[in-house]
């Protein structure tokens, strides 16, 4: 990175901003003298890829000179990466850019994400929102942002939208960051080409794509030289990766495999259909990623399945769970569930639960359906109650909480590595085994050293609130 005639020129890596077009790095310039000594305030929603796309953009305008605004200070720019995955995620969304704005009238206010790509528009309308980028233009959201920044509001805001067709979204924003956490979130997948009846998420993303292995890799190394200890696996429908660069999902698990200094990796989540029995038994011999899996069911009526226009049936699920607690049983297995969509009938649900009840899973993940706008979920009959729904939710939560209580109960007393992580000062450290155990190390005990260390530990009871072992250090 360097700096000619007060412009930043920017090249695709993790340290620096980002663009691939098409998988290509895309050279452009930013003002960086507009930027220095500003401040930024970010929020984001939904699940853990936002979350490692907003790390992303706030270090990237760290490097231009922005920081992270303290509690009580007014920021000069506020970023919200939104989630549309449901109407209450829609409806948290448009609250927190209210609250933002309410709470930095001054701010320069960026949208980005699920919800703007899908509502750029009406988003852009809200009191106080100057820029709205869809899911094609994050990728040069502070290329974006430092056009926008440059124009004079007069006192008001600029209200600007920027978003491209879904057909012709294909840009891919690279991200591997840790923000405040000790585990960095590579992303190595974005879109999705499934279209299940419920889900808007190809809508808001795009189809497949993804970076090279070998850009991969190198991020994972980068990672490995910054101290970096465990690395989660990242994107939409990870499983399909090699849609954009005709690679394997299998030939990135083995590269990163042996990339020096990364001790762990994890999987964030993959269809049954895609979780393939090369990579299940790669996984078992793995020196490096963990007997950790997340597998989204939704339900465990193939009626239903056929339904959503999922990929698989509950017998291959089913499958897939033996084969992994054969070959790796001390496996954590977390299951994606979905309760009360259109047509899940009362014997349907009960398919499911006696489906889950019957299968060496850890914990589930329950969400109630939300219908979406433009879905083709909204032409089955059959509706689910609003009572039902909570009632079959509550249901699905008391067996998961059976379920992890069981699987962590099996390793009280045994002995087991945990990387620790940061704990504000004179709290309990918390961290994870290798197979996802949470633990907690007392505040008497812990040493802010301990913060991303890999230390030997005797797991002991439950903490007050069952959400994870006491442990002792070894």
């Amino acid at each position: 990175m360097g700096i000619f005639n007060h412009f930043l020129f920017v090249f695709c890596s993790l340290s620096c901003t980002f663009v691939l077009e098409n998988n290509i790095p895309y050279l452009y310039m930013i003002n960086s003298s507009a930027f220095q000594g500003k401040t930024a305030a970010y929020f984001t929603l939904g699940c853990k890829l936002n979350f490692s796309e907003t790390s992303t953009f706030a270090k990237m305008l760290q490097e231009l000179g922005v920081r992270t605004v303290q509690r009580g200070e007014q920021a000069d720019i506020c970023l919200i990466n939104t989630c549309s995955v449901t109407e209450v995620a829609d409806r948290k969304c448009r609250q927190a850019i209210h609250r933002l704005v309410r709470n930095h009238p001054s701010a320069f206010v960026v949208v980005t994400g699920c919800y703007a790509q899908l509502e750029a528009e009406k988003v852009s309308k809200m009191d106080g929102v100057d820029l709205v980028l869809g899911s094609n233009e994050k990728a040069t959201l502070v290329q974006y942002l430092s056009d926008a920044w440059s124009k004079n509001r007069d006192g008001g805001h600029l209200h600007q939208f920027y978003r491209e067709k879904t057909k012709d979204i294909q840009s891919f924003a690279p991200s591997c960051s840790r923000g405040n956490r000790t585990r960095y979130f590579l992303k190595v997948q974005d879109g999705c080409d499934y279209f299940c009846t419920y889900c808007t998420i190809p809508y808001a993303r795009g189809f497949s794509r993804n970076p090279s292995i070998a850009s991969l890799v190198k991020q994972a190394e980068e990672v490995a030289s910054e101290g970096g200890k465990e690395i989660v696996l990242t994107g939409v429908n990870i499983g399909d990766f090699g849609k954009t660069t005709g690679e394997r999902f299998i030939d990135l698990v083995k590269a990163l495999d042996e990339v020096e200094g990364i001790q762990r990796y994890r999987i964030s989540s993959l269809e049954p259909d895609l979780l393939s029995d090369e990579l299940i038994d790669y996984c078992s011999k793995s020196r490096a990623f963990m007997p950790h899996f997340h597998i989204p069911l939704q339900s465990g009526s193939d009626t239903v399945l056929r339904l959503m226009h999922r990929h698989y049936d509950s017998r291959l699920f089913a499958d897939k769970i033996h084969q992994i607690k054969q070959l790796l049983p001390d496996s954590f297995i977390g299951v994606d569930v979905m309760v009360g969509c259109r047509g899940e009938t009362p014997e349907c649900f009960e398919e499911t639960y006696e489906l889950l009840k019957g299968l060496d899973v850890t914990q589930l993940h329950v969400f109630p359906y939300s219908e979406r706008p433009g879905t083709s979920a909204l032409s089955i009959p059959y509706v689910v109650s609003d009572h039902d729904k909570k009632c079959r939710s509550k249901r699905l939560l008391e067996l998961s909480d059976e379920k992890t209580h069981a699987f962590y109960e099996r390793y009280r007393g045994q002995h087991a590595e945990v990387l620790l992580e940061k704990a504000t000062r004179g709290k309990a450290m918390h961290g994870f085994t290798r197979n996802y155990i949470r633990v907690e190390l007392s505040p008497s005990t812990a040493r802010e050293a301990y913060d991303n260390q890999l230390v030997n530990v005797r797991l002991g009871d439950f903490n007050f609130d069952k959400t994870a072992l006491k442990v002792e250090l070894l």
